[in-house]
């Protein structure tokens, strides 16, 4: 049987050296993929570490694209344990596995769709869309990277959301949108978010509820085929 080090518990380790550095790291990382945002203080308590040492580890971990750093100075999951974990899911990537959720969320609403995940520096990722059906609808961003501040989406990227499962609101930055996101859940935390874009003359308060609904409910399905954990362990 494989004997787990006294402090953090990963089995095989020795508690000495170089080892011990990357158990520690990992731990880190361990607590913050699970809980999705953590303060330096819970990173240390959680893990028994002194503040000092877990500051440094999260800090290395944050050059690396493992961890990042919201703008309350709290510890999230970065852009590199998205794209690894996106790859651990299976053959079909995120996108593939998102794009029929998006299809539907345009037929059903006539609505820009995307799917999104953190970016670096606190930025939301813009991966891809299907394009609404109105003549005037919200063009594409895919590409894209637009800091996190006062966007519904970064509501859903942080498990911010309604008792509805979603994040709906008008724009702060463009009044005349109106912005719907929910979150996508895997085992390790939030992956994504799915967010629709609309205009804010085409979308009154009941329709943007009505619309929340539909993208939290495929965004709940996707999570579900993602070996997402029940949503009352999550909250």
């Amino acid at each position: 049987m494989a004997q787990l080090t006294p402090e953090i518990g990963l089995p095989g380790l020795s508690p000495n050296g170089s080892t011990r550095t990357v158990e520690r790291a990992l731990a880190l990382l361990g607590e913050v993929c699970l809980d999705g945002a953590m303060t330096l203080a819970e990173c240390a308590r959680r893990t028994h570490l002194a503040p000092s040492t877990a500051l440094r580890l999260l800090r290395t971990l944050e050059w690396a694209g493992f961890v990042a750093r919201g703008a309350d100075g709290s510890f999230r999951p970065g852009t590199r344990v998205v794209q690894l974990g996106a790859l651990a899911l299976g053959r079909q990537s995120l996108v593939a596995q998102v794009q029929p959720s998006l299809q539907r969320i345009v037929e059903r609403t006539g609505e820009s769709a995307y799917l999104v995940i953190s970016g670096p520096s606190d930025t939301a990722l813009y991966l891809a869309m299907v394009e609404g059906t109105h003549a005037i609808r919200h063009t594409s961003w895919v590409g894209r990277a637009i800091d996190l501040e006062d966007l519904a989406v970064g509501g859903a990227l942080r498990g911010d959301v309604s008792p509805g499962g979603y994040v709906a609101q008008r724009d702060r930055r463009e009044p005349d949108v109106t912005a719907i996101a929910a979150p996508l859940r895997w085992a390790g935390g939030i992956v994504g978010a799915l967010n629709l874009l609309g205009p804010t003359y085409r979308i009154d308060e009941a329709t943007m509820h009505a619309y929340g609904e539909i993208v939290a409910a495929e965004a709940a399905e996707i999570s579900q085929h993602l070996g997402a954990p029940d949503i009352q362990e999550v909250k």
